[in-house]
């Protein structure tokens, strides 16, 4: 299998009907109301922001599309106020203490529109001045350009990258809109050797895709190789929309029987309705196990590091620094 052929088709296949891969995304401004909302997924239980609405990295399984956000691939919208809204909800926070906030829960904050606005770099100087504790996951290597940024709070704060596979050909069709696993590991060594803690979140693990012993192998080995400490991952889950894409990603990997396979992993029949499906507790298992003893194996946790707590928010700031000084 030659990849620009399979990409070209890919293209063809797609234009046709109107998926996932339908060209560069346009970029255009908003104003929010506010910024900093509560967030709370699986175990997690906090705050989140999001400066950008729709992502350009184009992941077939993404979950933040659906029916509510048609043109998320495809129009990005930078919340141009974020950082003035941000300051302005944490200076009438009304409790004393502010729980972990996680930057980027349904867009990624660093990717492309980001050499553009800088809003993250913005929001996260306000939650720095403010001292709330931040966990930032991206799928960029942009962040590179706010190292310093995030290493002078680096008491606070915990950097998380998704890496789904270091397998290049299957990278280009599942996650096109993303850089190659090696370079997001050169820079997360960067941030570890600058005592930057860090993550990497293997999610998902595509069942017939990179849930292979040898994917799953090659990357927590890079994670080791990259200084990291803590690694953990989950089992991609479906629902209509990513199911209609991730048909045709099995068609273009030409995985024998993949769509058959994917009914007996998730039992399911066709037409998929619009809730979650997990796969097969047994299979997830199996690959979870799998998963965490090779990151036992290599010295490293399956989990969050224990000082990402709420914190005692810092209002000093008030009247003596403007926001004006963040911004420039």
């Amino acid at each position: 299998m030659v990849l620009p052929s399979l990409l070209e088709m890919l293209l063809t296949c797609v234009n046709v009907s109107g998926l996932w891969y339908s060209g560069a995304p346009t970029l255009e401004e908003k104003k929010s109301k506010s910024i900093i909302h509560p967030f709370a997924v699986k175990s997690y239980n906090g705050l989140a922001i999001n400066p950008y609405q729709g992502c350009g990295h184009r992941c077939a399984y993404c979950y933040a599309t659906y029916e509510w956000s048609p043109e998320f691939y495809d129009k990005i919208y930078a919340k141009s106020n974020a950082p003035e809204v941000l300051d302005r909800q944490l200076a009438t926070w009304k409790s004393d203490t502010i729980d972990p906030v996680m930057v980027a829960s349904a867009t990624d904050a660093y990717q492309p529109a980001e050499l553009r606005f800088e809003l993250t770099r913005k929001c996260v100087q306000v939650l720095q001045k403010y001292n709330a504790p931040y966990i930032m996951f991206t799928k960029s290597a942009i962040i590179e350009r706010d190292l310093e940024l995030h290493r002078q709070y680096k008491h606070n704060c915990f950097v998380i990258w998704s890496i789904t596979t270091c397998n290049e050909m299957i990278r280009r069709v599942v996650e096109p809109g993303t850089p190659p696993a090696g370079r997001m590991f050169e820079v997360i060594k960067k941030f570890t050797d600058a005592g930057v803690c860090c993550g990497v979140n293997i999610d998902p693990i595509i069942p017939l895709v990179t849930d292979t012993d040898e994917d799953l192998e090659t990357v927590v080995r890079s994670c080791k190789e990259a200084g990291l400490r803590y690694v953990f991952g989950a089992v991609l889950r479906l629902r209509t929309d990513i199911w209609e894409r991730m048909k045709l990603v099995l068609r273009l990997l030409e995985i024998a029987d993949g769509i058959e396979k994917y009914k007996q992993i998730y039992k399911f029949e066709e037409p998929l309705d619009a809730n979650y499906v997990a796969a097969d507790r047994k299979y997830v298992e199996k690959i979870i196990r799998n998963l965490e003893d090779r990151i036992k194996s290599y010295g490293m946790e399956c989990g969050f590091p224990d000082y990402m707590i709420s914190r005692r928010i810092d209002k000093s700031c008030l009247g003596q620094t403007t926001l004006h000084s963040y911004l420039i």
